[in-house]
């Protein structure tokens, strides 16, 4: 009688163990945007890491959609277990994109980010409502020998244009290693979009001179967010001034 109740109650302290064990987190991939680079993500890898989520903030090329995209879709294929994709900027398009075909990947974070429709650029979501202020801020288009050309933002107006609620001195650094973009990725054309079949999240600034927040708010709208942060004020990098509340959005949507 006494070995059954010791064997019943190891089998319930088993059980019970079960129970209680926490399913390993997803894997955080954070892809950047014109402009910008991995480093941007610094602070929201930070407090990832910390909360126990594995990271992995992939160097977009910056060189066309369905190249970039078939990048991530790489980088995603190489993770074992569920992932949740996270796009800034054009960024946004390219996770749009490269989540097709993947189950693994469960949901999608906009970070002041593009989430163009079948059919749609960067450009033309740009352009749909009034507000931004790019253009004006772009340098001499840098000609590439294989033809076509790289954008980047005149330096002398990056801090203003791109980063207003970033200190000068930090603003300076990523002015000086900003990644340019070819001005055909910003044209191409989008793909049946990943966000009409998997839950997104959005976040954006007021403060917002690349991506107006008029038009952010109608991308978030459209895609059915199951959850918009809107930052009073903050600039088109709000990942880097805001990364709190940027970190805090992509754990709702790893949940």
């Amino acid at each position: 009688m006494f070995k059954f109740a010791a064997v019943v109650a190891l089998a319930g302290a088993l059980l019970s163990g079960t129970a209680v064990a926490e399913p390993a987190k997803p894997t955080i991939v954070l892809v950047h945007g014109a402009f910008a680079d991995s480093s941007s993500w610094n602070g929201v890898v930070e407090i990832l890491r910390k909360d126990g989520f594995p990271v992995v903030a992939a160097a977009n090329p910056l060189r066309s959609v369905s190249n970039d995209a078939a990048y991530v879709s790489d980088v995603v294929s190489s993770i074992a277990g569920p992932v949740v994709l996270v796009g800034h900027s054009y960024g946004g398009q390219v996770i749009s994109t490269a989540a097709n075909g993947h189950d693994n990947v469960k949901s999608l974070v906009y970070v002041a980010a593009f989430a163009p429709d079948a059919g749609e650029s960067v450009a033309d979501l740009a352009g749909k409502f009034p507000g931004g202020t790019l253009g004006a801020a772009l340098a001499p288009p840098v000609k590439l020998s294989a033809g076509g050309v790289d954008l980047y933002i005149d330096q002398a107006k990056f801090h203003d244009q791109f980063a207003s609620d970033v200190p000068a001195e930090q603003a300076a650094l990523m002015a000086a290693a900003q990644r340019p973009v070819t001005e055909a990725a910003l044209t191409e054309k989008s793909g049946e979009p990943a966000w009409k079949k998997l839950p997104s999240w959005f976040v954006y600034g007021t403060g917002d001179k690349n991506i107006p927040a008029a038009a952010l708010s109608f991308m978030a709208e459209r895609a059915g967010s199951k959850g918009t942060v809107v930052v009073e004020g903050a600039s088109h990098v709000v990942m880097v001034s805001q990364p709190q509340k940027v970190a805090d959005l992509i754990e709702k949507a790893a949940k």
